[in-house]
């Protein structure tokens, strides 16, 4: 089953690798990774998609925790959450098979950011199911390109929340001496 994973981590260098080094040290697979700066611009969530029966993903989840850069660590696979994700799709568009694409990425409510005498470039943000149904339609016209950011998380009625700064100081000097 596919977890997702909210995590909290102090933004600096290196933080990034430690975790997907915990994933690969243990040969658990990332399906999807979203790392950015939150509103404050010390920590940065990461949204992690991966795959897992209760006991991997708990696993998952008390190493994470151990990490002297995380701050906390959420599954939020079972939680009302928005998910979305971004793609940018390119694909070959001529004169006349640019109005079809247009209907699609209409009715998609995408949008269209280039647009060159070969091709056009669609942006489009929602669920995953939405985007692979998208990309399924936009076969026919010779995709060239496709970025996708991955999957990002957020819960609609709590907060995943860093603890205060004095709060947190004392959490870190305790995970770095190795208490508790």
């Amino acid at each position: 089953m596919k977890h997702t994973i909210s995590v909290l981590v102090e933004n600096h260098f290196g933080v990034l690798a430690r975790v997907a080094g915990l994933f690969s040290a243990r040969g658990f697979n990332i399906d999807s990774l979203a790392v950015g700066e939150t509103h404050d611009p010390e920590v940065s969530r990461m949204t992690v998609i991966a795959q897992g029966d209760a006991r991997v993903i708990d696993q998952i989840m008390k190493q994470l925790s151990k990490l002297v850069d995380v701050i906390c660590v959420e599954d939020v696979t079972d939680k009302d959450v928005i998910e979305r994700e971004l793609v940018l799709i390119k694909l070959s568009a001529n004169a006349t098979n640019r109005n079809d694409i247009m209907h699609v990425v209409n009715t998609f409510r995408g949008k269209i950011v280039d647009v060159s005498p070969e091709t056009m470039t669609i942006e489009v943000t929602g669920s995953e199911g939405k985007i692979d149904a998208m990309l399924e339609l936009l076969k026919p016209f010779d995709l060239r390109e496709v970025v996708r950011t991955g999957q990002i998380a957020m819960a609609r009625r709590h907060e995943l929340k860093a603890p205060s700064k004095k709060a947190a100081g004392k959490s870190r000097s305790k995970k770095a001496s190795g208490k508790k």
